[in-house]
């Protein structure tokens, strides 16, 4: 079985094979298909943005696909950055730019509570499935630890006293919203070969 996971990004993907391994599925990702194209996301929630990038590829290529999004949600700023969380500080998608613009609202608040959250969005078989992983913590004053990328250098998970960005991938990869989510996909994608 080949799936598509709709993502030029090399963390994620390897992430994603790392939990799907013992799966007889092959993952390939947007390059391995040849497709180049700046694939739209223009939906205002992460369920929106993920179904519009997997219904993209399943209506150019028509291959079974999944598609992430990922937002982290900071209750002092109203849930922001949200659905805009990879372009938070402009369209560049610049890490380091969107944690400074962060930190930056940030300053003086005393409320540092957080989440990211995943939603994957499956289209397999002519249906559409949608699952969730959500991973709460805090925000914290300034960037610490040089693993992970986007905002894992910011942000500390609960249970734990360092950011995902010094607890290292091994660990990142066991407790991560995205983990929590891919979890769920494999344990449906695992199913689904049994009744097959």
């Amino acid at each position: 079985m080949k799936i598509v996971f709709a993502t030029n990004n090399k963390h994620k993907l390897e992430e994603v094979r790392q939990i799907t391994a013992a799966l007889p599925i092959e993952i390939v990702s947007l390059a391995e298909i040849s497709c180049h194209d700046d694939i739209p996301e223009t939906a205002d929630t992460l369920e929106g943005n993920a179904l519009q990038k997997a219904h993209y590829i399943k209506e150019k290529f028509g291959l079974d696909c999944f598609a992430d999004d990922t937002g982290l949600e900071v209750e002092a700023l109203n849930n922001a950055p949200g659905v805009y969380s990879a372009r938070y500080a402009g369209e560049a998608h610049d890490s380091e730019a969107n944690m400074n613009k962060l930190l930056s609202e940030m300053k003086g608040k005393t409320n540092r509570n957080a989440r990211f959250r995943t939603v994957i969005a499956l289209l397999l078989d002519g249906k559409e499935y949608l699952f969730d992983g959500i991973v709460r913590g805090i925000i914290t004053t300034d960037k610490r630890g040089e693993n992970g990328f986007g905002y894992d250098p910011i942000f500390i998970p609960e249970g734990y006293a360092q950011t995902f960005a010094e607890l290292g991938n091994d660990t990142k990869n066991k407790i991560s919203h995205r983990a929590k989510a891919v979890e769920k996909l494999n344990g449906f994608l695992a199913q689904m070969l049994i009744s097959k």
